[in-house]
Formats: C-alpha cells, sequence, structure tokens
C-alpha cells in the first residue's frame, strides 16, 4: 500500500503540464483539416512525438480531435458541430492533453470551436391559428411567439450607446394583390443616452509639486 502511494504522487509530480497553447477553429470544417502544428508551437521535434508515443489522453475530445504524430499536428477527426456540443454557452471549447512518454510530459491543449451562420431561426411550430373577433378593431394586436436561433452573434445582446448610438432598419410592407405590390421606409433609432460608466482617469497616478503658503 506504501509503494502505491508513493508511486502516485510521484507520477503526478512527473506529470505536472510543461506547457499550454491555445488554437480557434470554425465549426463544421472538414475532417482532416488541421487545427494546429503542436510540435511547432511547443517547440517538439515529431521525432520526440513518435518515440514518446504522444497521444491524446483526455477522452471526451477524442472523438472530435486526432494527433498525427508523422505531422505533428493536431486534425479534426470528426465534424464539430458547436450548437450540439456546447448549445448557447460561449466560449465552446475542447479541453485536452497531449502526453508523451519516456521522460513523461503533459500538455494542455484549448480549442475554442467558433460559429458559423448555419442555422437559420426557427419558430417552434410550423403553423400558429389565431381566433379573432369579427368586432376587433384595425389595428388589434396579437402576438407571435418569438423565434429561436441557435447560433449566437450580434442581433442576440444588449444595447450600449457607447459601441452604437444608432441602428437604422428597413420594414417593407408588401400587398395581397396580383402582381404583389410593396413599398419600405428606412426606421433611424437613436439610443439615448444613461449615466451607466464611471469616470477614469487617464494615468494610474499622478504627481504635483506645490510651494507652500500659496493662496487657496
Amino acid at each position: 500500500m506504501e509503494r502505491q502511494v508513493l508511486f502516485s504522487i510521484l507520477l503526478c509530480c512527473v506529470c505536472s503540464a510543461l506547457g499550454q497553447i491555445s488554437y480557434s477553429v470554425p465549426e463544421e470544417m472538414p475532417k482532416g483539416s488541421v487545427v494546429g502544428n503542436i510540435a511547432i508551437d511547443l517547440g517538439l521535434d515529431v521525432k520526440r512525438l513518435q518515440s514518446g508515443k504522444a497521444r491524446i489522453f483526455t477522452g471526451e475530445s477524442a472523438e472530435y480531435v486526432e494527433l498525427s504524430r508523422e505531422r505533428g499536428v493536431l486534425l479534426v477527426k470528426e465534424k464539430i458541430d458547436r450548437e450540439l456540443l456546447c448549445r448557447q454557452t460561449t466560449p465552446c471549447a475542447l479541453h485536452l492533453q497531449i502526453i508523451l512518454e519516456n521522460p513523461m510530459e503533459l500538455f494542455r491543449i484549448t480549442v475554442e470551436i467558433t460559429d458559423i451562420n448555419d442555422n437559420s431561426p426557427s419558430f417552434k411550430n410550423g403553423e400558429k391559428r389565431f381566433e379573432i373577433s369579427e368586432s376587433a378593431v384595425t389595428g388589434s394586436k396579437f402576438v407571435l411567439e418569438k423565434a429561436v436561433d441557435l447560433d449566437i452573434g450580434r442581433n442576440d445582446s444588449e444595447l450600449d450607446r457607447e459601441t452604437a448610438s444608432e441602428y437604422n432598419i428597413t420594414v417593407t410592407c408588401s400587398d395581397g394583390g396580383i402582381p404583389s405590390l410593396s413599398s419600405s421606409v428606412t426606421l433611424t433609432l437613436k439610443i439615448s443616452d444613461v449615466n451607466d460608466n464611471m469616470p477614469v482617469f487617464e494615468r494610474s497616478s499622478y504627481e504635483a509639486y506645490i510651494v507652500e503658503n500659496n493662496k487657496p
């Protein structure tokens, strides 16, 4: 029992991470696409990867990424669907470890999966029915359920006047005639400011010299 405990402690010391690198790739990349050259980025010789039997140590990421010892690169093993992997969580990333033997070395790798616009907005139900009274006045409002877009993007963020103070939106109205005729109008939305930013000095410290007996 003492030997087993001693061996576990020794193994943890030897396997301490020697380096960490990060890559960023878009989702849906074809199988075999290069994620990154770990031999160059970690400063390792390709022969060292082969002699050390380099392999991906973290199991959950192994189904998406594989290591080519001969080329010293990480490759896409299967197409990665960011929405299936992370849904609305950002950033979406794979965390894996590369382990080598003789001597034992361990490197941490992070692969961020960026979003592409591969999903259309959709409604939960393909059909929506309303019961409207014949006495409903012109201009009555009936609310539709919201559409959901699995992709992440700039249309789901809060307003920030410091980032954008104005938005231009085009609204198109079409009639039901044959042929259908339409007209468009441009809406300009100006974002009013609120006091949501504290004053900030340009420098973290200032020095000044004052002569004594100066008038206030």
